[in-house]
């Protein structure tokens, strides 16, 4: 027997026998796509959002037994004042120490005049003095300025996070929270980090509006990766009750903390997709199964069982990447940039190469897979008998 293939052409026409059936299985791997493309969207967002809010060379001091949470965090105010002054090794810019005293909480907010509901919404807030953009270079005003008293900035998905339109954070309104009036001053952003979705605000007007004597943590910049100097400091002041860390390890672990809702993110996408998947499945065997005589008959005339075999992944191929692209642009379409809401505040869908990637080969694999055990089923019988099946 010949081992050439069958023509190309030859199974190009063979997906226009039924249009329905060639609708329901570009229907199915465009789900299929589309669900993988969506899940990995918000696991890279998530990731990207946590990862680059991190400063390989930051460190921070915090309230012992509160690594875990930021928010729960405490400790002495005059922390800040010390630390900068006792560990060696602190980045500095004209005399002024990377040194950033912090508090970091969840309020309720309302707006003030016509944007408000009557409805209070959580905001994420961020206390800072004005070393905190030097300690944080991934945050940049981009309209007006930084704030004063009673002032505060709003990050570009501070308002994706409450829950609130875009209108009620412009600047020049006005936000009621913590028994006060806060006027919005300026907008940043901070591409890829958590602090996109946080609101800033003088540190010492939110002590005096929260009544807290205490701040959250210090985040210091080192001048080099050396950390021994903060881990001693830590050791030493045993009188302030310190606990210290990188950065980077911080948002490392809130990033496994939040891995039980990645997997669920996984497992609800490869269950609707198997769904999907066993949908195009039965159309494929009803589409080959309509065809034992003609495969059949390709033997008979020569064609060797692997040929068949190869032009029918073909078609089923052909028909996956048309799904698959189609569900690629509706992705980068409506996911790419989605705001998502979590306790942790708020982070945008990316899909980027990796994630397309991905949901391509998804798509080109479900063409394969789903090819083959039809295709099997219908080449196991002998030409015989293919050729007297009704």
């Amino acid at each position: 027997m010949s081992m050439r293939p069958l023509p190309w052409d030859y199974g190009v026409r063979n997906l226009g026998r039924s249009k329905l059936r060639l609708a329901l299985a570009v229907a199915g791997s465009f789900l299929v796509v589309l669900l993988v493309l969506a899940a990995a969207a918000f696991v890279r967002g998530m990731g990207r959002s946590l990862v680059g809010a991190a400063v390989p060379e930051n460190v921070m001091l915090l309230g012992a037994g509160s690594e875990e949470s930021i928010e729960r965090s405490e400790i002495q105010a005059a922390t800040t004042g010390i630390a900068a002054a006792s560990i060696p090794g602190i980045r500095s810019r004209l005399g002024v120490p990377y040194v950033s005293p912090e508090i970091h909480m969840a309020t309720l907010a309302e707006p003030v005049g016509g944007a408000s509901d009557g409805v209070q919404h959580f905001v994420n807030l961020r206390a800072v003095e004005t070393p905190a953009f030097l300690v944080h270079p991934q945050v940049r005003i981009v309209e007006g300025r930084a704030p004063g008293p009673d002032e505060l900035i709003v990050g570009r998905l501070a308002a994706a996070r409450s829950g609130l339109p875009d209108e009620a954070f412009s600047v020049g309104r006005k936000l009621r929270m913590e028994r006060r009036e806060w006027t919005i001053v300026g907008r940043f952003e901070a591409p890829g980090t958590v602090m996109d979705a946080e609101v800033w605000l003088p540190l010492q007007d939110l002590r005096v509006a929260a009544k807290r004597e205490t701040i959250s943590c210090v985040v210091m910049t080192m001048e080099d990766s050396d950390t021994s100097q903060v881990e001693l400091f830590a050791k030493l002041r045993t009188d302030l009750e310190l606990a210290w860390m990188r950065e980077s390890d911080y948002y490392a672990a809130l990033m496994s903390f939040y891995g039980p809702v990645r997997a669920m993110v996984w497992v609800t996408a490869v269950l609707v997709a198997a769904g999907a998947f066993l949908g195009g499945l039965n159309t494929m065997y009803a589409a080959f199964a309509s065809r034992i005589r003609e495969i059949a008959t390709l033997q008979a005339l020569g064609y060797t069982r692997a040929a068949v075999l190869l032009s029918l992944v073909q078609e089923s191929v052909l028909t996956a990447a048309a799904g698959s692209l189609a569900g690629a642009g509706v992705a980068a379409l409506l996911f790419d940039g989605f705001t998502v809401r979590i306790s942790m505040g708020a982070f945008g869908l990316v899909v980027d190469g990796p994630v397309m990637a991905l949901g391509l080969g998804a798509g080109l694999v479900l063409g394969v897979v789903g090819a083959l055990p039809p295709a099997w089923r219908c080449l196991g019988m002998s030409v015989a008998s293919a050729l007297k099946a009704a």
